[in-house]
């Protein structure tokens, strides 16, 4: 069977049929996500001439997203109120003691960021559940009176760990977890 052929299920994922499940954040202002990576640490052993290596630990990279930022609704104040949500009030007196805390950041995302590749038919064939994410830093773009791009915020994302879930099974040697789950843990 040639790859590109036109049986169901060899169509390949391309890079613009994805979309992206936040709270408060409008689907139609997303203009580009980076999906989940993560890299394995190692763990060097000297003995005499040689040097041995070994797997370490799993850590999590952050994840980007690139948001247009139109008038109506102003993306610029929708992180700002995330923001807020999480935590982070300025101080308006000195008996203002508030701090930012993991739960507040993390529900004011709505508990839940996920990524899913879709097919020609707007199938989901890939999903990228973000477990325990929160802004972990924001862009609110550039200003240039020679430019007529539109005005982007950009947007990075801290999360503990990511699961992927997709609708074929996994290849040979891929660690899968109950139906079609492949996830590693923090």
């Amino acid at each position: 069977m040639v790859f590109w052929s036109d049986t169901k299920g060899s169509d390949p994922k391309r890079q613009y049929r994805w979309v992206l499940r936040v709270a408060s954040i409008p689907a139609f202002v997303l203009k580009k996500v980076s999906k989940p990576s993560f890299t394995v640490t190692e763990t060097e052993h000297k003995y005499l001439n040689h040097t041995y290596y070994y797997p370490g630990r799993v850590t999590w990279n952050t994840v980007e997203l690139v948001l247009a930022d139109p008038v109506d609704p102003d993306i610029a104040s929708t992180v700002a109120n995330i923001i807020r949500n999480s935590g982070y009030n300025p101080a308006q007196s000195t008996n203002d003691i508030t701090t930012m805390s993991k739960r507040r950041a993390v529900e004011s995302l709505g508990n839940q960021l996920e990524i899913s590749q879709i097919d020609s038919d707007g199938a989901e064939v890939e999903t990228w559940k973000l477990i325990n994410p929160w802004i972990k830093d924001v862009k609110f773009g550039d200003l240039d009176y020679e430019g007529d791009d539109m005005t982007d915020v950009t947007i990075e994302i801290r999360y503990d760990w990511a699961e992927l879930s997709n609708t074929s099974a996994p290849a040979a040697g891929v660690h899968a977890q109950g139906a079609k789950v492949w996830s590693i843990d923090k």
